[in-house]
């Protein structure tokens, strides 16, 4: 992994976003790189359901162009929801699609969740998706979970899908390889270097075992890995 100072800016981060928001906006295609995408959407959505289905609010957290909140309301319909990005372009495109669902209230911030400040035990469902691997320092992670906790109700849900990295480098070495295979079967192996570049200059994932591990002492009751495959991991934490 990359020393943090070398990698992307967060307005560098912002610019690459405000670039692609077509892509981010296909629901089948958007997503291509993450593997199972169309699965664990399926996966958190459903879990959000099952656990809160008195749920009247969510929060989405790097929603992008609205895909996770909407598939949300398919299920949950009538939530009042909030929308964090530090894309505008994403947001605006959010904003428009929620616009013709069955959400009851969209608030929306351009911000950086390290920043933002979210009102305590507002909501009863919180979603990053494709979105924490972007903290750098152990501080940022702790910082970020406290606050999420923070903004959820006494029984309200967190939901994580990621990229994510490894304790064992054999592992993260097998893992990778398997990763890189699915990606140039994908689109061919020009594209996984690129993808491996980006990630490499972009990213800096944790493990689950991290991820889970800091959701504990964060002081979340209830943690479950709900989906692995290779470099990609779902959880879930209960307030």
């Amino acid at each position: 992994m990359n020393h943090p100072s070398l990698k992307s800016s967060v307005e560098e981060i912002r610019e690459r976003f405000d670039a692609d928001v077509e892509r981010f906006a296909n629901l089948e295609t958007g997503q291509s790189a993450t593997m199972d995408a169309p699965l664990v959407l399926e996966i958190l959505t459903a879990t959000a359901a099952a656990e809160v289905p008195q749920a009247t609010t969510m929060l989405d957290i790097g929603c992008g162009a609205g895909n996770f909140t909407l598939k949300m309301l398919e299920r949950l319909p009538n939530l009042e929801c909030g929308l964090i990005d530090l894309s505008g372009p994403m947001l605006d495109r959010a904003a428009a699609r929620l616009g013709e669902s069955t959400a009851r209230k969209v608030d929306r911030w351009q911000e950086d969740i390290r920043s933002v400040e979210l009102t305590k035990s507002r909501y009863d469902i919180v979603v990053a998706a494709a979105v924490l691997h972007h903290l750098r320092e152990t501080r940022e992670w702790e910082s970020v979970l406290a606050k999420i906790f923070q903004s959820l109700r006494p029984g309200g849900i967190f939901l994580v899908s990621d990229l994510i990295d490894f304790e064992l480098d054999s592992v993260r070495q097998i893992q990778t390889e398997r990763y890189g295979r699915y990606l140039s079967q994908l689109k061919g192996d020009e594209y996984r270097d690129q993808v491996f570049a980006y990630i490499a200059k972009e990213d800096s994932p944790r493990s689950l075992a991290f991820q889970t591990q800091l959701a504990w002492e964060t002081g979340f009751r209830q943690v479950d890995i709900l989906h692995a495959n290779a470099c990609f991991g779902a959880y879930a934490a209960v307030k």
